[in-house]
This record gives C-alpha cells, structure tokens and sequence, in this order.
C-alpha cells in the first residue's frame, strides 16, 4: 500500500487572520439578526442548547415557529442544468409532473397549514397566558412579603 506524502502549502495566506475574519463576520450578522432563522437554528442546535435562560430558548423557538409555521404551496420555476431539446423536455415534464402532485397534495397542504396554524397560537397564547400570571404572582409574593 502505497502512501502519498504531499503537502499542500500557501505561504502568503495567514489562516489565522482568515479565520479571525470570517469570525468578526458572523459576529456581524449575529448582532443584525441575519441569523434567527430557523434553518440557521436546526444548524446550531448545539448553540441553543446551551442558551442559559430557557426563557430566551423558549422565545427563540416561538419565533422559529411563527416565521416556519406555514408549509410554503406555491410554485416556483422550475429548471434543468441540462441545456437543449434534453432539458427542455425534462423542464416541460417536471412542470407537467408537479402540476399532478400540487393537484393530488394541495388539500393536504392545506389542512396541514390549518392544523400548524392552529398549533401555533395554542403554543404561543399558552405561552403568553403563563407569563401573564407569572407576573400577577410575583407581584403577589411581593404584595405578601410586603405585610
């Protein structure tokens, strides 16, 4: 078994300061809100879990659902890389094929935004109901410790 000893060297790139970089530009666009997409946050889910308060968690995560909430049914353009008659046809045929499934799905589709919306204020009022008396009964603990 033959090994390949090779190195792959670029002398005038300084990594650290490339690494730096792209790290002050994450911290930028952290501090923009580019990043409190749910999709950003399925890809650091590492990072929520370590979020001290459960209350920002929680916040986070209401806001994920509010953006996500609805399953996305309208139609885009489709495409083939391939180019000529070839991509054409597929184009034509892909078009053809998701105007069957759109028409076979699209109740579905619907009755799921339903369900998802319905889910969602469920969450989000049960959510608003238990920090509204949270702040009745810490007032109240405080009226009490008050006497």
């Amino acid at each position: 078994m033959n090994e390949a000893n090779f190195e792959i060297n670029a002398p005038k790139i300084d990594t650290s300061q490339v690494v730096a970089d792209i790290q002050a530009e994450v911290s930028r666009k952290m501090e923009e809100g580019v990043y409190a997409d749910a999709r950003v946050a399925t890809a650091e889910r590492h990072n929520l879990a370590n979020m001290s308060d459960s209350e920002e968690l929680l916040k986070f995560y209401l806001n994920c659902l509010r953006e996500t909430v609805q399953v996305d049914i309208s139609d885009w353009e489709i495409r083939d890389r391939r180019g000529g008659a070839a991509g054409s046809l597929l184009v034509k045929f892909k078009t053809a094929m998701w105007k069957l499934l759109k028409f076979y799905t699209y109740r579905l589709w619907s009755q799921q935004n339903q369900v998802n919306g319905l889910l969602h204020t469920a969450v989000e009022s049960s959510f608003k109901n238990y920090e509204r008396r949270m702040v009745e009964l810490e007032k109240r603990i405080e009226e009490l410790e008050q006497r």
